[in-house]
């Protein structure tokens, strides 16, 4: 297990690599860095004013001596400094953490407490009424973009019955409601039709039809051995769902103006904000990383018949 484990965290390191000089490539095809976005549309400022600050950033060396630099700080534990704020980019990265690791938290725990009672249900009344409601609403939810479904409530809850506030005034339970609710009906109706599909299909199975034969109630199969056989994929489903809300959602916390790691990136891609742009591609490839070993070493906990790697055949 721990031989496993240290097997896929030293995967990590050229994950980072060919990300990070990706990402780094990308934004100077571009064709513009921070000074350009600062500077370059006004007038006033001379070009030589440019040129000495883009000097001072080092924004005037070799494409590849401004990577290895980068590199060989973060070896010793230096992100660098926002070329927009000056501050350091670490301490700015980890202030914006909390606010997008309680929005995951609550949209996580919502998205569970709705889809998987409601998928479940669907599957046990399966083509009947109930079925059928359940199957219409997700679907229409599933349709609904992300930006229209945080219109809609803005629309319902913060103007026309002014229970929230429209854009957030803080990390608080109060103002990530809304941000919370958006991403939970997207993910509770996609998910929802996946728990479904899973429960009706291990419903179908030879055991459940011989465990009906022997007596066991109907409840007794679904709760202790249909649901427990449906949990590699709810896992699979909320390891993705969980990897992405870590990274987060950029349109739903530009749009309820959420001060997380998601709006982050956006306020620093607009700006050509390298060092932070950089920060977070690692912290993006460092948490599908984890994401990925943590559900596989779920797997393995659920169904020890799934190997974790060769050296446990």
């Amino acid at each position: 297990m721990l031989k496993y484990i240290g097997k896929r965290l030293l995967q990590l390191i050229p994950i980072l690599i060919g990300i990070t000089f990706l990402s780094f490539a990308m934004m100077r095809v571009a064709g513009s860095d921070a000074i350009t976005e600062l500077y370059g549309d006004k007038g006033a400022v001379s070009q030589e004013i440019i040129d000495e600050k883009r000097a001072e950033l080092g924004l005037d060396k070799p494409f590849l001596t401004q990577y290895l630099a980068w590199v060989g700080g973060m070896m010793t534990g230096d992100m660098g400094t926002s070329y927009i704020s000056g501050k350091e980019v670490f301490q700015t990265f980890v202030s914006k953490l909390p606010a997008t690791l309680l929005l995951t938290l609550l949209s996580i725990l919502l998205t569970i407490a709705i889809s998987i009672p409601l998928g479940v249900l669907a599957a046990v009344r399966h083509d009947r009424f109930t079925d059928y409601f359940l199957r219409f609403f997700s679907f229409v939810g599933n349709s609904l973009p992300n930006f229209f479904v945080a219109l809609l409530l803005m629309q319902a809850l913060a103007i026309h019955w002014k229970l929230l506030p429209v854009i957030s005034d803080g990390t608080t339970f109060k103002s990530a409601l809304m941000p919370m609710l958006t991403l939970a009906i997207a993910m509770s109706a996609k998910y929802m039709r996946q728990v479904r599909a899973t429960v009706l299909e291990e419903l179908n199975k030879d055991y459940v039809t011989g465990a009906k034969a022997r007596g066991v109630r109907s409840r007794v199969i679904l709760w202790k051995s249909v649901l427990r056989s449906s949990m590699l994929t709810i896992i699979t489903l909320l390891a993705l769902s969980i990897g992405s809300l870590l990274g987060g959602t950029a349109i739903i916390e530009s749009i309820f103006m959420w001060d997380g790691v998601g709006k982050l990136a956006v306020d620093a891609i607009t700006m050509r904000d390298y060092p932070l742009i950089q920060a977070y591609v690692v912290w993006m490839a460092i948490i599908y990383m984890l994401v990925n070993l943590i559900t596989d070493l779920l797997y393995h906990a659920l169904d020890p018949r799934i190997r974790l790697g060769v050296s446990e055949e």
